[in-house]
């Protein structure tokens, strides 16, 4: 062997653990995971407990059977092709197939990371923030009675009656009333059951409660949409917003001071703010409601949510495009959060109409719990409506008297 090739042979030896190091630090420098094998890094837990979001590709693409196999071995360390790490990560990305006796959707998702978010947005969140607008409600009308007292009419009663509802229309008042504070009080000992009733009564009496009244509240439903529909109809050609309502609201419809009275129809800015609300968020959380009892035929989030990014929504606001593919149970528990934020605003609403309807106002209780009121009280409230009950009585009676 001459020399010169010695020379070259040892050159070329020397210079492999050269480039090799060189490689693998261009290679540390273009992926961070490369020293760890291609899991997370310190980095993305940190990250992660900082709340911060993190590209999770690096786990949930190598799944399925078109994943590379050779990075299933890179994948901690393991040896072998099909390993715990891989099966659980496939697992957690609803990757995998899977045989269950089972054929409901539901049955061959394992795992699914948004569980935890819904209950820490269940836990959190929603009870206290949903607890608080409830009770903040019920303060304001103890300070507004405090300050203005019951709202009484101006002008001593006749006792003459005029009819406000018929039997009909009390019916569908009180199905979707007394549905509603059902639901009310089922759904809040479903959510406030664990912080403040088990506590005082203990798991196993809390037990049955807590199943009766999920029996109720899914039961009692089918009420509830019946009334809905049927306050729906007989009301909504009196509701529809005119000038008149502007200026009720320009006054504050003579809730705030005595002696005023703007005219009105059969319902006033006030009551028709309420109608549109209980039709607005009583068709909303009838769908969320359909959603969680049928969440495989009825799911609505996905479709809504590719709607929502087609018209860009979600770039209004800053925020990333919405999660288009949808596991059942991300399904329900976005019904279920849906729903119960529905309900509070609902509830707190309500609370406004109840007050107003019962110890708020003289006389306003009479309208749905007899059919009929004083016409004083017509008067200094619905005026117009009066008015035009009054012109259809003679009207009637002219046509009724014979001839002569």
């Amino acid at each position: 062997m001459t020399l010169s090739r010695l020379i070259a042979i040892l050159s070329v030896l020397l210079w492999l653990p050269l480039a090799a190091s060189a490689q693998d630090a261009e290679t540390t420098t273009s992926d961070p995971r490369a020293a760890t094998g291609g899991v997370q890094t310190l980095e993305d837990i940190l990250a992660r407990q900082r709340g911060e979001k993190i590209d999770m590709s690096f786990r949930s693409d190598l799944t399925g059977p078109d994943a590379d196999e050779a990075a299933f071995v890179q994948q901690l360390g393991t040896l072998g092709i099909t390993s715990d790490p891989a099966l659980w990560r496939a697992l957690r990305y609803n990757d995998v197939t899977l045989s269950v006796s089972s054929r409901t959707p539901a049955a061959e998702v394992v795992m699914q990371d948004a569980g935890m978010q819904w209950l820490a947005w269940r836990a959190g969140p929603l009870r206290t923030y949903g607890g608080y607008l409830l009770l903040a409600m019920i303060g304001l009308l103890a300070v507004f009675l405090a300050l203005r007292g019951r709202i009484r009419t101006d002008h001593p009663l006749t006792g003459r009656k005029v009819l406000r509802f018929n039997s009909i229309e009390r019916f569908a008042h009180w199905l979707l009333a007394g549905s509603f504070i059902l639901l009310g009080i089922t759904g809040l000992v479903q959510l406030f059951g664990r912080v403040a009733i088990i506590p005082l009564i203990g798991h196993e009496a809390f037990a049955p409660i807590a199943i009766a009244g999920k029996w109720v509240h899914n039961n009692v439903a089918w009420a509830f949409m019946l009334g809905l529909v049927m306050v729906t109809v007989f009301w909504i050609a009196h509701n529809i917003p005119n000038r008149l309502d502007l200026k009720w609201i320009a006054v504050g419809g003579g809730l705030f001071k005595k002696g005023v009275h703007p005219p009105a129809k059969k319902f006033n800015a006030g009551q028709k703010i309420i109608f549109w609300s209980v039709v607005v968020l009583g068709f909303s959380i009838s769908a969320s409601g359909l959603s969680l009892l049928f969440p495989f035929e009825l799911p609505m989030f996905a479709a809504t949510f590719e709607k929502l990014n087609a018209f860009g929504v979600p770039g209004w606001f800053g925020m990333e495009p919405l999660k288009t593919v949808l596991a059942p149970h991300e399904e329900m528990q976005l019904a279920q959060l849906w729903h119960a934020i529905v309900a509070f605003v609902f509830m707190a609403i309500i609370l406004a109409h109840i007050y107003i309807g019962s110890i708020g106002m003289e006389g306003a209780f009479d309208a749905m719990g007899k059919g009929e009121v004083d016409e004083t009280w017509a008067k200094e409230h619905h005026s117009l409506w009066l008015e035009e009950l009054k012109a259809k009585e003679s009207k009637d009676a002219a046509a009724s008297t014979p001839a002569e």
